[in-house]
Parts: C-alpha cells; structure tokens; sequence
C-alpha cells in the first residue's frame, strides 16, 4: 500500500533507522542524507518518510508531501552553501531509478553542464 514502509526497501530501512546514513536534515515528513557514491561535491538525497515508489507516485498520491520535498531540496541547498544546484527525479529503471522509493538528489558544488554526463 502506497505510504506504508516497504520491507525490503533500502530507504524505508534508513527512515527506520535500521541502515545508517549521513543525514544532514529532518522533518517530520522528509529525510536527507548524503549520497554513498556522490557524483558531485555535494551530493545529498531528500526523501519521503512515506514509501512512494516514484516522483510520480507521489506527486498523484501525495501532493502535499511532494511539495514538502521540494521545500527540503530548497533547505539542503541553502544549509549547503549552494548558489547553483541541480535537483533530479529519476523515475524508472530506464531513466536511473535504482532504489524504488521517491526521492531527489541534490548537485552541486562543481559546474554542472547541460545535458547531463
């Protein structure tokens, strides 16, 4: 059921406190922590303490929370010192997506170039 903690989710585990992470803010709604293969500088995930599968998923089931992590992305950047930062959904296996459970990460840190690579 959307929402519910997943248990066989890696980030349902981290909200749980049952992997570690480096987290660097908190919310009721949200978590953030620091990417285990940065790639960039900074380079921080926000995530949905509900278990939502997707960015879409959670846009459709949760726009209030959704909009909590854009507020946090905002709040990780300035906590961070960011001037300029990427934020990016991937959603689905062919777009990156390797954790199914809603999150953004925020870049930064180093020039980020468009498109992407």
């Amino acid at each position: 059921m959307a929402g519910e903690p997943q248990d066989d989710c890696l980030f349902c585990k981290i909200v749980a406190g049952r992997i570690p992470a480096t987290v660097v803010r908190e919310t009721d709604t949200t978590v953030a922590f620091r990417d285990i293969n940065p790639q960039a500088p900074t380079h921080v995930l926000v995530i949905p303490k509900a278990h939502h599968a997707d960015a879409a998923t959670l846009a459709a089931e949760d726009p209030e929370l959704a909009a909590d992590v854009l507020r946090e992305t905002r709040a990780v950047a300035e906590a961070e010192h960011l001037d300029s930062y990427r934020l990016v959904f991937n959603t689905g296996s062919g777009a990156g997506q390797t954790v199914f459970h809603a999150h953004a990460h925020v870049l930064g840190g180093r020039g980020l170039q468009w498109p992407p690579g």
